[in-house]
């Protein structure tokens, strides 16, 4: 009996958890509108009110991002708000997360899969984050006679948010044919997370390859 609870806990639980976070993201988007309601007069809203109110103000945010004025306008801003040291680790830190997690087709396009060997012949999956290094660090290699090409390398930790950056010579990387998504997720869980694509098929490898 005791293997059959675990069993049904073990199935259950994953989904019981994800509806209770999106329910408690939805819960407090829904009170954050009615605050909003409220400051314009409206004390008795209908139900889900709320909740409507944020998801249109979000598509509407969206859809004045996409003409040129208002994002220049906004990054005049951003600026300014990055002159304080503090503000700007935080906002940084913040952005950069939300651009590593992002499903922009053109963003995680830029996120190529590759594996880097290790000294005992093990390899690290890893995620291409740019197309050259920062000015400064190519100045510096260039000073030790380092002339390949390096590329920023994000390391993903298991079951943590956090991760490690390493610069890699191009030449040593194997890029693979892997989505973005399902590698981070079987980052993130230490392999144990497997999509049905990759329950059915390995990933394919492009020994020393540009991607496409």
């Amino acid at each position: 009996m005791r293997k059959t609870i675990t069993r049904g806990v073990l199935r259950i639980l994953p989904l019981a958890l994800s509806l209770w976070l999106f329910w408690t993201i939805g819960d407090g988007l829904n009170n954050f509108g009615l605050a909003l309601l409220r400051l314009v007069g409206i004390s008795q809203p209908w139900a889900g009110s709320g909740f409507v109110l944020v998801l249109t103000l979000l598509l509407i945010i969206g859809l004045a991002f996409s003409v040129s004025p208002i994002v220049w306008l906004y990054q005049k801003l951003e600026d300014q708000i990055l002159r304080f040291p503090l503000l700007k680790t935080v906002y940084g830190a913040i952005k950069d997360m939300a651009s590593l997690i992002s499903t922009d087709p053109e963003k995680t396009k830029e996120r190529q899969t590759v594996l880097v060997k290790q000294a005992n012949d093990t390899y690290i999956v890893g995620f291409v984050t740019a197309n050259d290094v920062p000015r400064a660090v190519g100045q510096a290699l260039e000073k030790h006679n380092e002339t390949d090409e390096w590329v920023p390398v994000l390391m993903q930790v298991s079951y943590q948010i956090a991760g490690v950056t390493l610069l890699v010579r191009k030449a040593d990387l194997i890029y693979v044919d892997w989505p973005f998504e399902d590698a981070m997720q079987f980052m993130l869980t230490a392999g144990l997370y497997k999509s049905t694509e990759q329950e059915s098929a390995s990933p394919g490898i492009r020994p020393n390859a540009t991607p496409d």
